[in-house]
């Protein structure tokens, strides 16, 4: 059985502009890129989503600098790249399809932001029959105010966004869970031990 896919969903120079605004997660990269490293040292699938904007002006407009991926985060040869025009990483990019060819059913979500790419994408992950872990620590969100407008911190975005998502949708797990599944899973040699279902 295939090790679990790490999906990185939206590191981008745009997401590093000071003027995203307020975040949380600040060591949120350096655990992204630590997972990153362990997927790649086992060989296990790893898919980049990147975002493409269809507004004009934004950040993620085409060939705009703030599409481009993050340096520490360019997809290697063997990497599979996504491009989104909307959160949800499933739609309308192939996304399931390619999964499904390769016999893989588990997903390790990571990336920004918290409330929507990565929580609109786990949801559907969930909704299509993945087990499917978001890790805590390797994702982010921003501050932004709520619909009765309150202002509600990144930290407080971030973790409704992650308690949307626990037990329907995913798992939240944070980094050194997940990698010391992936660890159990090659040393097990089938990859299908010890990930939660």
């Amino acid at each position: 059985m295939p090790l679990p896919a790490l999906i990185i969903i939206d590191m981008q120079q745009g997401m590093a502009d000071p003027a995203a605004g307020e975040r949380n997660n600040p060591h949120a990269e350096e655990n992204i890129a630590t997972l990153l490293h362990a997927w790649r040292s086992t060989g296990a699938p790893i898919v980049h989503v990147r975002h493409i904007s269809r507004t004009p002006g934004s950040p993620f407009w085409p060939g705009q600098p703030g599409v481009e991926f993050q340096q520490r985060f360019l997809p290697a040869p063997r990497a599979h790249v996504v491009e989104k025009n909307v959160p949800d990483s499933f739609i309308a990019t192939g996304l399931e399809p390619w999964l499904h060819v390769r016999g893989i059913d588990r997903l390790v979500i990571t990336g920004v932001s918290t409330n929507n790419s990565v929580e609109s994408t786990a949801r559907t992950a969930g909704n299509l029959g993945f087990i499917t872990q978001v890790v805590s620590d390797a994702t982010f969100a921003f501050a932004r105010h709520d619909y009765a407008g309150n202002p509600r911190s990144a930290d407080e975005v971030h973790w409704m966004a992650l308690a949307n998502l626990e037990g329907e949708y995913a798992h939240v797990v944070d980094t050194t869970t997940v990698l010391a599944q992936l660890h159990a899973a090659e040393d097990d040699g089938t990859g299908s031990s010890p990930y939660i279902a």
